[in-house]
């Protein structure tokens, strides 16, 4: 049965405006919310940043009764952990995303996959507990004691690794966070990595290039973007953990020595310990510096995440 082109109607646009309306004011809303969080750090920093200003970041004291307070060690704290949980967890998760997705057999890839991803859902509290009460002691006797009497005589890592072992400090509070960005990690760059075309890798392979060099030439390359991403997406959530942090840092406004066996603080473990019993209002206008500041810092980390991948994305534009 033949239908007369006039029986169709042209399908509605209000639909579509609809939709596009609906984007926008999404959108919108996260600037917003972005804009009120900056301006609310802002307002309630204030008396602080009119009072110490810049000083305020390469200060060491932190004296609540008499209000003095400098930000340099909860900075240095943050930035240390996060840079050492880097270290650690960049490497084991690039080893266990490759394992997955090229070497382990298919039995073994789904299980030990999922395995992975429930480390992530975790509570921070419990990683805490975990490291105070089970690892800081093991740390103690089977790693601090040693490495410290090894490297004691070393000039430059023996100063980074002496004085008594407590078992807490900078490097613990390292160590707790990269075991828990390691699953972010590994996750995102598993995933990433399985977007690699196999007719590329099975290529690779049919010239003769090792595993390794798949992995270096083809899969890298490809995925670069991703890898970057997840990088980034595991120091976010090593910069802003709290409870995990505060449970093992030990919580000390002290930067005497340059070791990482001491204990100190971190921006997240200061707001977590003070802000409910902060007193003055100048303790609570540095608190909330202090919050400013890490939001700079995890906006500083993002910034140059996108930058790298611009510059990476331009050389492979120039390239040929």
């Amino acid at each position: 049965m033949v239908q007369h082109r006039s029986s169709f109607k042209a399908p509605s646009k209000y639909g579509d405006v609809i939709f596009s309306l609906l984007v926008k004011v999404a959108a919108l809303i996260v600037l917003l919310m972005l804009g009120g969080i900056i301006v609310s750090l802002v307002i309630s920093s204030w008396p602080s940043i009119h009072k110490f200003g810049f000083s305020f970041l390469w200060a060491k004291t932190w004296d609540a009764p008499n209000d003095q307070f400098g930000a340099l060690v909860p900075i240095y704290g943050t930035l240390v952990t996060s840079a050492i949980a880097l270290l650690i967890a960049v490497p084991v998760s690039f080893g266990i995303a490759l394992f997955l997705t090229e070497l382990s057999p298919a039995w073994l890839r789904r299980p030990l996959g999922t395995a992975i991803e429930l480390l992530a859902a975790i509570p921070s509290i419990v990683y805490g507990m975990w490291g105070l009460f089970v690892f800081a002691p093991l740390f103690a006797e089977y790693f601090q004691t040693p490495v410290g009497d090894l490297l004691s005589s070393v000039p430059i890592l023996g100063s980074l690794f002496s004085g008594p072992a407590f078992g807490i400090g900078i490097l613990a509070a390292g160590i707790i966070l990269a075991v828990m960005i390691i699953p972010y990690i590994a996750s995102v760059m598993r995933d990433v990595f399985e977007q690699t075309p196999v007719m590329m890798k099975e290529s690779a392979y049919g010239i003769g290039c090792t595993t390794w060099e798949v992995i270096w030439r083809i899969v890298l390359p490809f995925t670069k973007n991703g890898v970057i991403g997840g990088v980034m997406l595991g120091l976010g959530r090593a910069l802003g953990e709290t409870m995990a942090v505060t449970f093992i840092i030990g919580n000390t406004y002290q930067l005497d020595s340059a070791s990482l066996y001491m204990p100190g603080n971190s921006i997240t473990s200061a707001l977590a310990n003070e802000f409910a019993e902060a007193g003055s209002g100048l303790h609570i206008s540095a608190l909330m510096e202090l919050g400013l500041i890490l939001f700079v810092i995890t906006f500083i980390v993002l910034a140059i995440s996108r930058l790298m991948v611009m510059r990476l994305a331009k050389k492979e534009g120039t390239r040929g």
